[in-house]
């Protein structure tokens, strides 16, 4: 029996103290050496919300392909599966379909398959989808008080910055050199990918320091 561990971060759980992946790390090793056993594997979504399925989790993928039968899932808290319970019931069929099992460190009815140990799991991940709704909905409140006050709510485009007034853009000259290029580079009709790659070539990268995508540059022309 080898014990894996999965865990996630969402943008806003990475603000919360308590909810980061050291955190969830150090439950789910705390929770292994109680069983006597340390973990052989362990495997992270960052930034990926509580509400995406499978397919937007290419950690929680690996975890359950690496399961054999008789493994253990450790997860510091049921939440971190997702805050859908259609979503982490179709998780928790592929884990049992490999013959293994997911365990919470935090307990949270994982520990047998009793009707009273059902019944919580059920029970905490309704409460864990009805905390997303709510977040979901301060978030909207939030911005629709923002947009009354007549702040900006969207995020700022490349090539500019937030002014002091926390209203009006200021152009990024640096930025905007970037964006030039790209035009100047589509109107002598090189394609988006041909256009990243020249960027590349130049040692023009994203805000995240990073070369550009065909998407990236697409949304370049469209500044």
């Amino acid at each position: 029996m080898s014990h894996h561990a999965y865990l996630r971060v969402s943008t806003q759980d990475q603000a919360e103290s308590g909810a980061g992946l050291a955190a969830q790390l150090d439950a789910c090793r705390r929770f292994a050496k109680s069983q006597d056993a340390e973990l052989v594997a362990v495997f992270e979504d960052k930034g990926v919300s509580g509400a995406k399925g499978l397919e937007a989790r290419p950690g929680l993928l690996d975890a359950i392909a690496a399961l054999k039968k008789g493994d253990v899932l450790v997860v510091a808290k049921r939440d971190r599966l997702g805050r859908d319970p259609i979503k982490v019931a179709m998780i928790e069929s592929a884990v049992v379909r490999k013959g293994a099992r997911i365990v919470s460190a935090a307990g949270e009815g994982t520990d047998g398959d009793d009707p009273a140990s059902v019944l919580m799991r059920r029970m905490i991940d309704a409460f864990a989808e009805y905390e997303r709704l709510l977040i979901g909905a301060r978030t909207k409140a939030a911005l629709g008080a923002k947009k009354a006050r007549g702040e900006r709510t969207g995020s700022v485009p490349y090539g500019y910055t937030m002014a002091a007034d926390g209203v009006h853009l200021e152009a990024v000259p640096e930025e905007q050199e970037v964006i030039a290029e790209a035009r100047r580079l589509h109107g002598a009709g090189q394609s988006l990918r041909a256009i990243a790659r020249e960027l590349e070539r130049r040692g023009f990268v994203s805000r995240a320091g990073k070369a550009f995508l065909a998407e990236q540059v697409k949304r370049l022309l469209a500044a």
